[in-house]
């Protein structure tokens, strides 16, 4: 099935008819994506320039970066189709169109994967804390993330070549492939790590508030798995032949998952008080910067035992 099927085609008048019916619904859903992607660019813009740079938040870089470049993606294939959908014509090419959705994709995936990572290392971190502290690697991140760019483009290039080459089985698998590898793999990792790391805060922190960086984490896995999700189930569904809900609108849910992020981080870091800029990099320390503090000092309110020094 070609990749087109990942976002819907426009309408094209019947031969004969001189008007062609514009779909208001499908109209005002590329409009509301468009404001939203612009929210979210500025949201997601503003973390990676204010946001510090060390390894405690290199995955949360990477997350807003791959944020910004979904929405920033988004953008001109909802204008595209707002475009096409008004005028019932050709605006652009079909396969610069599919170019658009592919880099979309490969985005959507690699805010997957990075999201997964800092699932895992923060349960790592949780269940751990002596390892954790002592004999995790300083560069284990870095490696990370270039590991997951480099899987996040083998990915977007297998299915961008299999899928532009006009191969219908091809492509088709290959994007089966894809959404399923999202579904049950990357998923599941992600839920089982903050469940865990859910259980065992807690468990652990008798009475005691948890860190707002492990509220930040529970909150953008629940948005993923709210927002986000729906496009990757919505999507394998679609190639195995079943129509659940209409790509448009998956596509906007994703686009509200990757703009609400930065505002949970500045929401768990108290930043409504003051918007200035002091303020907006105080309120990212706030959440980014307090476990490594908090573990140095032997005090973090998630562990009933202070760590011993390495």
């Amino acid at each position: 099935m070609e990749v087109t099927t990942v976002s819907p085609s426009p309408a094209s008048p019947m031969e004969g008819d001189d008007l062609c019916e514009i779909d208001v619904a499908d109209v005002a859903i590329d409009g509301v994506t468009m404001l939203i992607c612009l929210c979210g660019l500025v949201g997601n813009g503003a973390i990676l320039c204010f946001l510090q740079r060390n390894p405690t938040t290199l995955y949360i870089l990477n997350l807003a970066f791959a944020n910004f470049t979904f929405l920033h993606f988004m953008i001109p294939s909802s204008l595209l189709y707002m475009l096409e959908d008004v005028s019932c014509s050709t605006v652009v090419s079909l396969k610069y169109l599919r170019s658009l959705l592919l880099l979309s994709l490969f985005s959507y995936n690699l805010g997957l994967y990075v999201l997964t990572a800092i699932s895992i290392d923060r349960c790592t971190s949780i269940l751990y804390p002596l390892w954790y502290r002592c004999h995790r690697p300083q560069c284990l991140s870095w490696v990370v993330c270039a590991l997951l760019w480099a899987f996040s483009i083998a990915v977007i290039v297998t299915v961008t070549s299999l899928c532009l080459s006009q191969e219908h089985e091809h492509c088709q698998v290959s994007l089966i492939s894809m959404y399923a590898l999202n579904l049950f793999f990357f998923t599941p990792a992600m839920l089982i790590s903050s469940t865990v790391l859910l259980i065992k805060v807690k468990c652990s922190s008798h009475g005691q508030q948890p860190k707002r960086h492990d509220i930040v984490i529970f909150l953008i896995v629940l948005s993923f798995l709210l927002f986000a999700l729906p496009l990757t189930l919505s999507n394998f569904l679609q190639q195995i032949g079943y129509i659940v809900v209409s790509s448009q609108v998956v596509f906007l849910l994703a686009c509200i998952h990757s703009t609400i992020n930065p505002f949970i981080y500045l929401l768990s870091g108290r930043c409504w008080r003051s918007c200035s800029l002091g303020s907006l990099r105080l309120s990212l320390q706030r959440v980014f910067e307090e476990p490594e503090e908090s573990s140095a000092n032997g005090t973090d309110p998630a562990m009933d035992t202070a760590i011993p020094a390495c």
